[in-house]
């Protein structure tokens, strides 16, 4: 009996090279399997300090973890009695703030072995959304609708006042630090002297809505971040909302110029996906990065000036918060499942 010949098996074909990125020096096209960091509860809020050296990240089991990045050792750092979603740093990265949905705000030399709170006072009658930090002066809002303004070095208080009729979701110093942005839960950025003064005010659209079945306002500025020469702001969150019980609806970025108060364009993404832009980045090159939760996880690059986006791509797990470093060359997303992957987009 004849033995067949074996069939030549054919060659596999080459990969195919990563699409050309439009911003030198970068490659957004293929997502490179990123360093994880593991944590033993869902994780809420993640943020690089200035000098690279660390990440921050916040569970809810009230817990801050500190990631040293050159050797991914995790030191826990236990202050909180509540979930942590605010945090700042001072410009040298020495010292960390953070704000709890108790009201809470601590501050925490980040040097030290075994770092512990140094200072802690009450600053809002419910929680604390947001802070921001620049000279020595640290800025923080929350869901009594106050803006607050404290001494860096001791949290005193140096000047408050009633900013708004409802949560507020974002505040953060102007880059060159002359004013202060408070964005809310119904969508509406306020620009304000660093006295309390009111400059002006406008609404992001699409970022806000009524729910008239549920008699509940969904949506508000959930994330920002500024332009690289500090005259635009990415405004963050969820539009077309269905349901605000279940919070059913798509991620959108809003790009307004907060000096005027234009709104630029909309950056929604390609292809439906239900769920909420929990952050957004504006990198240095010039391009913004927004991460979405809800049905999954995405991760979406766009040109600030086109609607259609350059790259997406589907994250492993639900994403909860997005950070880029201070040198713009890697993302942190922080997932429901209480891991941290952080991604080089660097070429």
């Amino acid at each position: 009996m004849t033995q067949d010949k074996p069939k030549p098996v054919p060659a596999a074909k080459p990969a195919a090279p990563p699409a050309p990125s439009p911003y030198p020096g970068f490659q957004l096209s293929v997502l490179k399997p990123g360093v994880e960091f593991k944590h033993s509860s869902p994780l809420v809020a993640c943020r690089f300090d200035p000098t690279g050296n660390w990440l921050i990240s916040a569970s809810q089991d009230n817990g801050l973890q500190r990631w040293e990045l050159s050797t991914s050792k995790k030191t826990d750092l236990a202050g909180h009695s509540s979930w942590v979603r605010a945090l700042a740093f001072s410009t040298d990265g020495k010292t960390l703030y953070s704000g709890g949905y108790d009201g809470q705000i601590l501050s925490w030399q980040l040097t030290l072995a075994q770092p512990e709170p140094n200072r802690q006072v009450r600053a809002h009658d419910g929680w604390v959304r947001s802070l921001g930090f620049h000279g020595n002066r640290l800025v923080s809002g929350g869901n009594d609708g106050r803006i607050s303004i404290r001494d860096a070095n001791d949290l005193r208080e140096v000047l408050a006042w009633q900013a708004h009729d409802c949560h507020v979701y974002q505040v953060a110093f102007s880059p060159d630090g002359t004013k202060i942005l408070s964005g809310d839960h119904k969508g509406r950025v306020k620009v304000w002297e660093k006295d309390g003064r009111l400059i002006r005010e406008f609404v992001i659209p699409g970022l806000h809505k009524y729910d008239t079945g549920f008699r509940a306002d969904i949506g508000g500025v959930r994330a920002w971040s500024f332009s690289p020469d500090g005259a635009g702001i990415a405004c963050a969150g969820i539009t077309n909302v269905s349901n605000a019980f279940a919070g059913v609806g798509n991620p959108l970025i809003v790009v307004a110029d907060w000096t005027t108060g234009k709104i630029r364009i909309d950056l929604k993404p390609k292809e439906a996906f239900q769920g909420t832009m929990w952050g957004v980045a504006w990198n240095s090159a010039g391009f913004i990065v927004g991460a979405a939760g809800g049905n999954g996880g995405m991760l979406w690059f766009w040109k600030p000036d086109q609607q259609a986006e350059l790259f997406a791509h589907k994250l492993p797990d639900n994403v909860r918060d997005m950070a880029l470093s201070a040198d713009s060359k890697r993302i942190a997303v922080a997932f429901q499942g209480g891991a941290i992957r952080v991604y080089a987009i660097s070429a």
